[in-house]
């Protein structure tokens, strides 16, 4: 196993973003904005980062949708998960090799 914390550190998002970007998990806070005619829905609902590089939906699921995004909540816990983890696995990597 390799010493180096910046190559855990990106070796560690390179595999998350892979996992989150490339397989539907509902994990990340969102909305999607309904279009009805003249009327807009707006639902609160768990979105996968994988949406937004157009994965994980069917084209039948999206009649209707105006819009969808992460909520402020859902774009903090994306960066959490995929930089603040690894940051912290590097950091206790780092402590480790220094003693």
């Amino acid at each position: 196993m390799t010493k180096s914390p910046i190559v855990i550190f990106l070796a560690t998002v390179i595999i998350l973003c892979l996992l989150f970007f490339l397989f539907a998990i509902n994990l990340f806070d969102g909305q999607i904005v309904y279009q009805e005619g003249l009327k807009e829905i707006v639902l609160d609902t768990p979105l996968s980062l994988s949406y937004f590089i157009g994965l994980g939906y069917d084209e039948i699921d999206m009649k209707g949708v105006k819009s969808f995004y992460l909520t402020t909540k859902g774009i903090f816990m994306a960066l959490i998960f995929i930089l603040g983890f690894p940051a912290l696995l590097a950091f206790r990597i780092h402590l480790r090799n220094s003693k």
